[in-house]
């Protein structure tokens, strides 16, 4: 595999968590059988000291591999993205009991023991506040007031870098945790063991300065790092220039939305000595802000041949839409391509094999009926699939030649629709005359699923979902089987094979960051300061992969308001929706709505799927809600601080409405 840089990282970083952060600096990243003999193999005597661990070049790299070993995994269970909002869904037999970010999303998030815990590192959430002091310890020995401390074997140039990664890291956890909680303690160095009680207990500091750092830091780092990285082999994973150049922007337009700039909500939030942790005013300059960021980030990324993915088989036998919708899918799954600005490898436990095998539809192979893998575990939601275009690029809802009020109406596939829903195959009306970003990234009952295992590899000869009770992707036992009669296909790697004895796939790092997502933050930055027409060119490029026409194009000639794009407002509306489509499943929307202050709106509302118990087609078609989801604003957009905390430390206040 080409991501052999963080393949031990991750076991590099529990063995450290396990024994302490002096011994973890001696590990070597060799992937021993076990930390005790990996531990046994460097350090003489078992006695390792902050000095062996930045004593040569190897023993510092270590350190820094320990620094990246926090990064969230991608795991279907333990990651928020998937299931934290209303985007995604399961069902409750077994998965309850271990599942913390689903009873986020249950409405269940609680003070004594929270969810997706990352200020603690409890309930899936990892330690951030200990990767920071980790991030610090690697700077503290890395550097000093005076220039670069002097490592064996390490050149200055080498040095630089390493330390501008540190810093990237130690933003980014940073950010995470902000974007989590609101105003977090700047903990830009270590304290001191010698530390007083009163020194320990640390106070939060008001969010527009715990953006100014973060923004500080990521300048820093990217002043270090590189374009790209050098050795595409073994380094592939680790960040870079266009990483932390997008992350400022990420940072920046976070710190002018809604729920952070202007917000009344938290006029009052106070720290305990009286000082304000959000400033009350809206302030369009953090909208300028941000559109400058983007734009820098754009130039390097232009500069680094960062563009958007465009799939290409030379043996592949299929259709100009097909190709489109392949893009599509490959822009994330598709390992290292073009449009990656940074790819977190999911390695631990086969984090990423474990997320393909999750989203899944068993027994799509009909040469191959017999169940071989957990598939279905998440199920996208109703509310989802009519979020993507009508084939005419514009909402559903909107499309003067789309039937909308009878969207949930069955029909038969024609001969002309056949590579998108099986010929002859009745579904609802919903499913057909979509946008191609629909169909790469649901499937539905009746839905093809061109994989390069079809047959001829052509995709006149796709597999195709049966849905209904009892049938092959239908609901057969009480576990593995999709709540909703949705599938996320954007998830699954198009080599996905499915054997007879079991299935293969090809791994992918996650897309923490893509082009795409920073064209889109580029748009509605342009839009905020009264750019519209400069933004749609953005949303255009967009569009255009996804072979669409543009927004102008499309509103004027098929929208029942024409004008939409012609407005602040209706422009807003549109850059909106466009990050959910084009970003569906992939986590953005958990964030999204919450900056935007929609959360209160969209998960006030049922989940709804197709009912998936019923084994006749008029049945089957039948909206049925899986849960009433309940969103209390103010307080469910901030996590919580676990009230344990607040008790040893009384100087950290709680986030309002807990």
């Amino acid at each position: 595999m080409k991501y052999t840089f963080l393949n031990n990282m991750r076991w590099l970083g529990k063995c450290r968590r396990g024994m302490g952060a002096l011994i973890a600096t001696a590990f070597l990243l060799t992937g021993a059988a076990s930390c005790k003999k990996s531990f046994l193999d460097i350090v003489p005597d078992n006695i390792p000291t902050i000095d062996n661990a930045f004593s040569n070049r190897v023993e510092a790299e270590k350190f820094l591999y320990t620094c990246y070993s926090y990064l969230p995994t991608m795991g279907p269970v333990s990651n928020i993205l998937f299931i934290g909002s209303d985007d995604m869904w399961t069902y409750y037999f077994n998965n309850y009991s271990y599942q913390s970010p689903w009873k986020i999303a249950l409405g269940e998030q609680n003070i004594v023991n929270p969810y997706v815990n990352f200020w603690d590192g409890d309930n899936h959430g990892r330690p951030f506040f200990r990767a920071i002091r980790d991030c610090n310890i690697f700077l503290e020995n890395m550097k000093t007031g005076e220039g670069y401390k002097r490592i064996t074997d390490l050149s200055p140039d080498m040095q630089k870098r390493w330390i501008g990664e540190a810093l990237f890291l130690k933003a980014y956890y940073h950010f995470y945790l902000l974007r989590m909680y609101g105003p977090i303690p700047i903990t830009d160095k270590n304290l001191p063991i010698s530390a007083s009680p009163e020194e320990v207990k640390v106070k939060r500091d008001p969010f527009d300065k715990v953006v100014d750092y973060i923004s500080g830091q990521l300048d820093e780092a990217a002043a270090l790092l590189p374009d790209d990285v050098p050795k595409r082999n073994t380094e592939l994973g680790r960040v870079t220039k266009p990483a932390a150049l997008m992350l400022k922007a990420r940072l920046l337009v976070m710190a002018a939305s809604p729920l952070f700039n202007g917000n009344s909500d938290y006029a009052g939030f106070k720290d305990k000595d009286g000082q304000l942790l959000f400033n009350p005013s809206f302030e369009q300059q953090k909208w300028e802000k941000a559109a400058a960021a983007c734009n820098d980030a754009l130039e390097v990324t232009e500069r680094a041949g960062i563009k958007l993915h465009e799939f290409v088989d030379a043996f592949a036998a299929i259709s100009p839409a097909t190709a489109i919708q392949l893009s599509i899918r490959g822009s994330v799954t598709e390992k290292w391509n073009s449009e990656l600005i940074w790819g977190i490898p999911g390695d631990e436990a086969g984090d990423n094999l474990t997320l393909q095998q999750y989203m899944m539809a068993d027994r799509i192979d009909p040469n191959n009926s017999k169940a071989t893998y957990w598939g279905s575990y998440l199920a996208p939601t109703l509310r989802m699939a009519e979020t993507f275009y009508s084939e005419n690029g514009v909402p559903i809802n909107e499309d003067k030649s789309w039937d909308y009020a009878r969207r949930f109406d069955l029909r038969t596939a024609t001969h002309e629709e056949r590579l998108n829903v099986k010929e002859g195959y009745t579904t609802a009306r919903l499913h057909f005359n979509r946008e191609n970003r629909f169909y790469a990234s649901m499937a539905f009952d009746g839905a093809v699923w061109y994989l390069n295992s079809s047959p001829g590899k052509s995709d006149e000869n796709g597999f195709y979902i049966q849905a209904k009770m009892g049938q092959p992707q239908g609901k057969q036992r009480d576990e593995f089987y999709s709540a909703t009669g949705y599938w996320a296909k954007k998830l699954v790697n198009w080599k996905f094979e499915q054997t007879s004895d079991g299935w293969s796939t090809e791994r992918y790092p996650w897309p923490e960051m893509r082009l795409a997502d920073l064209y889109l933050l580029y748009a509605e930055s342009l839009n905020e300061i009264g750019r519209g027409n400069d933004a749609i060119e953005w949303l255009d490029r967009v569009r255009k992969r996804a072979g669409l026409k543009g927004v102008k194009a499309s509103w004027s000639a098929y929208s029942n308001r024409p004008q939409k794009f012609s407005n602040k407002e209706g422009l807003r509306e549109i850059i909106r929706q466009e990050r959910q489509i084009e970003l569906a499943f992939e986590g953005s929307r958990l964030w999204d709505l919450r900056r935007w202050k929609e959360a209160v709106v969209l998960q006030n509302r049922p989940v709804q799927g197709w009912d998936v118990f019923q084994r006749l087609t008029t049945e089957y078609y039948r909206p049925r809600t899986l849960f009433n989801q309940t969103f209390v604003a103010p307080r469910d957009y901030l996590w919580p601080l676990k009230e344990y905390d607040l008790t040893i430390n009384p100087n950290l206040v709680q986030n309002p409405g807990w």
